[in-house]
């Protein structure tokens, strides 16, 4: 790490999220739901996409800034054609020690191999529930929960684990398999992460109403798979941790709506276009992309970067009873999560 830079609040910039396509094959009713996202939604053209060696340099520039972690997501990140190859290049990047992808499993059987072999360390896999019909409600494009399986197991033989299980948690949909979940992936190969249905973008028809608060995913699981709170791995970790009193592994649970984790907040997030956001809840980005295509040099865009960085304030969870602009937020299918 060559310098770095702390935001308006002391917090120093750590993860880098990458999102690789504004597409996704789910049509999920939390993140894209199909009375937006339809057959008619203009999503990016290819060429307005940062070009691989685009994302590649700012990732050097921002591992200069003291970025250590990068993740890359979507929309969903397989559908990018041979993303195997932004892998490797990323993987070579000086200081860069945890390079991972979020994915929803729907490739990864074919794929998990190569993006091993090209040096990504870790995966994690969005799962709502191993209930088939849930799943494929949740998913809405009839998306069989056994092919999400399907991939998890070829990761696994890949070499990859553990791998993190993604449940975000609905009230009245899918609350129900939370303990199924727990049972299914306990273990030393996965870690499962149970997410509170959060207020990301403007689409998904977000209540307060509709949140199950973690301390009540924690208590249903406890009483089933006795638990106990375990220390975080790091600081800005924004799962909290819990491992069976047994020995079977351990559970997370991210709580960003009862639980805001603002403070310790070290995360960027770059869309697919190259717009910067220093919040999952931003309504603008930063464009990087004018920057590269117009000539600026790495010592340009790092100062950019950090400028950016150093003047952040966002802490919209802590706040979030308090909030009054009434401005659009950028949907979390563009940003990753």
């Amino acid at each position: 790490m060559e310098k770095e830079i702390l935001d308006t609040r002391s917090r120093p910039l750590r993860d880098l999220r990458i999102s690789v396509t504004d597409r996704c094959n789910f049509r999920c009713t939390y993140c894209m739901p199909k009375s937006v996202f339809g057959r008619d939604f203009a999503f990016l053209p290819h060429d307005a996409l940062l070009t691989f060696e685009e994302i590649a340099r700012l990732a050097r520039v921002f591992a200069g800034l003291g970025v250590e972690k990068i993740r890359l997501t979507g929309g969903e990140p397989l559908l990018r054609r041979d993303l195997e190859k932004l892998v490797a290049m990323l993987a070579a990047i000086p200081g860069i020690s945890d390079l991972s992808l979020t994915t929803n499993g729907s490739f990864l059987a074919n794929k998990a191999a190569k993006l091993r072999d090209a040096g990504l360390h870790r995966i994690t896999v969005s799962l709502d529930s191993l209930d088939d019909a849930t799943f494929r409600a949740m998913n809405d494009v009839e998306f069989p929960v056994a092919r999400v399986l399907e991939g998890i197991e070829a990761a696994l033989a890949a070499g990859f684990g553990p791998i993190k299980i993604n449940m975000v948690v609905k009230r009245g949909v899918n609350e129900q398999d939370v303990v199924t979940m727990a049972r299914r992936f306990r273990g030393p190969h996965y870690i499962l992460r149970f997410i509170e249905y959060m207020d990301v973008g403007n689409t998904n028809g977000w209540r307060l109403d509709d949140v199950v608060p973690a301390a009540r995913i924690v208590q249903a699981i406890h009483a089933q798979l006795p638990v106990t709170p375990a220390a975080p791995n790091y600081r800005g970790e924004v799962a909290g941790r819990y491992r069976y009193l047994d020995g079977g592994g351990e559970i997370g649970v991210i709580a960003s709506v009862t639980q805001p984790f603002c403070r310790d907040c070290a995360r960027a997030r770059l869309s697919s276009e190259g717009l910067l956001y220093t919040c999952l809840f931003a309504a603008h980005g930063h464009d990087f992309r004018e920057r590269l295509r117009g000539g600026a040099t790495d010592r340009d865009l790092e100062a950019f970067a950090a400028a950016i960085w150093a003047g952040r304030d966002d802490r919209y969870s802590e706040i979030r009873g308090l909030a009054t602009s009434e401005e659009p937020k950028v949907e979390m299918s563009h940003i990753g999560g």
